[in-house]
């Protein structure tokens, strides 16, 4: 388990106040972040434009990078994007790089409106977003920047401290509703989910709803429009149950141990056990382009593909590729 104060979370802190400031200060967007994924209200995280280059950081061909990119998608991955824009803004101070989330589904429906350069998915996109953007006259390309494992997590005063993925679909179709089934207290089940609009969700149902056969979410799922917020109900109720990307763990919620079915060992989700493939609901995080990027572009997600980009992924505690 994860201290509440780990780097995902100075990350997320850090860059949210230097954000709010310079929103309030200079009224437009320099460096912001927000641990909140939302549009409506969220601040944008851009790269900063004016951090002075320390000597030797940067190559001389990185000095040269100019330019803007957009950002925008998966809640799973925005803390992670903000890091990415931070960082390779700070080595490249002629690059803004803004970022927000919203969900996968928003910033793929942005990609093939030409809303924005990157959209973060922490999903493949569908054969109708393939062929919408088609359509569109946009070639979505898809490259696979990181890896993570999909945490389920409850209450830390909850005995309950594994689960099998049987047993998580009954839970989240609605078949079982009271913790006594699965060894806990007798007590109901609040169920929380990430809305339809978020990848995690589509994933999820794909993968463990729809286990052993085309079941939906049950009626009394509530959805939350952000993993954060999901993250924050269960912290506060003893009797909820959540799921998010592993870089939203801390000691505040209590990852379980997912079996695979009844007679397999649980295994909590962490780099090691995604990367051994061990872990059962283990996913790839991807970001779509409109054609094969080049210029600026390509620096940023070859960047993010090299060493320093995948060590920024398994600080804020996601896996890297290598």
């Amino acid at each position: 388990m994860r201290s509440h104060t780990s780097t995902k979370k100075l990350w997320r802190w850090a860059l949210l106040g230097v954000g709010l400031a310079a929103i309030l200060a200079l009224g437009a967007f320099s460096v912001a972040c927000s641990d909140d994924e939302e549009e409506d209200g969220t601040p944008t995280v851009t790269g900063s434009t004016a951090t002075p280059v320390v000597a030797g950081t940067s190559t001389p061909q990185a000095a040269e990078l100019s330019g803007s990119i957009t950002v925008k998608g998966s809640d799973t991955m925005v803390n992670l994007a903000a890091a990415w824009a931070e960082e390779f803004s700070n080595e490249n101070p002629k690059v803004s790089i803004s970022v927000t989330g919203g969900g996968s589904g928003t910033g793929i429906a942005a990609l093939i409106n030409k809303q924005t350069d990157i959209a973060d998915a922490s999903r493949p996109m569908s054969e109708k977003e393939k062929q919408d953007a088609q359509g569109n006259g946009v070639n979505a390309v898809e490259t696979r920047v990181a890896l993570d494992g999909l945490s389920i997590v409850v209450n830390p005063s909850n005995p309950v401290s594994e689960l099998s993925i049987p047993q998580l679909s009954d839970i989240y179709s609605g078949k079982i509703t009271n913790w006594k089934d699965v060894g806990g207290n007798d007590a109901g089940i609040v169920v929380l989910a990430r809305d339809t609009n978020s990848g995690t969700h589509v994933f999820f149902k794909e993968h463990v709803v729809q286990y052993k056969e085309k079941l939906e979410y049950g009626s009394d799922v509530q959805f939350m429009a952000a993993t954060q917020t999901g993250f924050d109900q269960v912290a506060q109720n003893k009797n909820a149950i959540m799921y998010g990307g592993l870089g939203y763990v801390t000691d505040e919620v209590k990852p379980l141990g997912i079996k695979k079915d009844a007679n397999s060992p649980a295994v909590h989700a962490s780099i090691a056990t995604v990367k051994s493939g061990e872990f059962p609901v283990a996913r790839p995080l991807f970001v779509y382009t409109n054609g094969e990027p080049t210029g600026t572009l390509k620096a940023y997600i070859d960047w993010i593909l090299g060493s320093e980009g995948q060590a920024v992924v398994e600080e804020l505690e996601f896996v890297p590729l290598t």
